[in-house]
């Protein structure tokens, strides 16, 4: 199988010498050509050529979450097709990797590297959904280019809180998950517009007719899988329900008081896979294909990790069987 190895060298629980191993060990099974990123986006333009030059099969993501990113915008550059684009493998090396454990895939990069060859040899793979954020036309992002996620998006609070260890990490530090609950503390005291909601979501009413409206909401969360994220080796579960088989899935947050947060904080640590945070503060949907969120205000947007930035208004598509993943 002619493949290509995308090697974040900056990859947070890799180094040089276990990187030059497990090229090794996938060498030996495939026909392999090895490309280190040098910039920001540049595991994208990899990935895009790959799917463009016809040849090759299997395009294998070793690094964290915002590497695989990258990698699956390079290889959706023209659209899903899984059935004519090259699978999709991945080796997590970054300190969270959620899409490579959502897929069942552990967590340590040596026995992923095993994992992912076993599996080429016995030719085991799914097709998985995606989700795609855009500009809304009409709205002053709607020029903004759409961009697809693996697990997660965020509009608001966890945005913030991205961003927050993205400038921590531009200063040195280790994006490690102490510093992720530091910056959740800091997000909640900083926060200006949690006292007061101001996004609205707006999806398609059932059989047509007129949009339905909630308004007033403080914080969402939109997941293609279950978990959200980890805490350690925690997981979270704000929407067990979520799938990769399903389109996309929404929570959402009407009110952030510290008597809100501490109990809906308490509910997703202590969540499962059968139950997620509850009350009358809480908005879960499930399986939606088209929804678009606004806000009265700028907000920080995020996905897969990667914070993008102020947006007024996203729109949001759920796309079943998006892409071939090896497993």
């Amino acid at each position: 199988m002619r493949a290509l190895l995308v090697v974040n060298p900056a990859a947070t629980t890799t180094s040089a010498r276990t990187r030059d191993v497990l090229a090794h060990a996938l060498a030996s099974d495939l026909d392999l050509t090895v490309a280190e990123t040098r910039y920001r986006g540049h595991a994208r333009d990899l990935a895009r050529q790959a799917a463009e030059d016809g040849r090759t099969e299997l395009v294998v993501a070793l690094g964290g979450d915002g590497t695989v990113n990258e990698v699956v915008n390079g290889l959706l550059t023209h659209g899903p097709d899984p059935e004519s684009h090259p699978r999709l493998a991945v080796v997590p090396g970054g300190s969270t990797n959620v899409f490579a454990r959502a897929l069942g895939l552990p967590n340590d990069v040596v026995e992923a590297t095993g994992a992912l060859l076993d599996a080429v040899r016995d030719g085991s793979e799914r097709t998985v959904g995606l989700g795609h954020a855009a500009g809304t036309p009409g709205s002053e992002d709607e020029a903004t280019p759409g961009r697809w996620f693996t697990f997660c998006a965020g509009f608001g609070f966890d945005a913030g809180v991205v961003g927050r260890v993205e400038q921590q990490r531009e200063r040195g530090k280790r994006s490690t998950h102490s510093l992720y609950v530091r910056q959740v503390v800091r997000q909640f005291l900083g926060d200006q517009n949690r006292h007061q909601g101001t996004i609205t979501l707006e999806r398609p009413a059932p059989g047509g007719g007129a949009p339905e409206i909630t308004d007033g909401l403080v914080m969402s969360i939109i997941c293609n899988t279950s978990p959200w994220s980890y805490l350690g080796n925690r997981p979270l579960y704000p929407l067990p329900d979520a799938s990769f088989d399903t389109a996309l899935d929404v929570f959402a947050l009407s009110r952030l008081s510290p008597a809100a947060v501490t109990r809906y904080a308490t509910q997703l640590l202590t969540s499962t896979p059968e139950r997620g945070p509850r009350g009358k503060h809480a908005l879960s949907l499930h399986d939606l294909t088209a929804f678009t969120l606004h806000s009265q205000v700028p907000l920080p947007f995020q996905m897969d990790g990667d914070h993008l930035g102020l947006r007024t208004s996203v729109t949001f598509t759920g796309v079943r069987r998006a892409l071939r993943v090896i497993v």
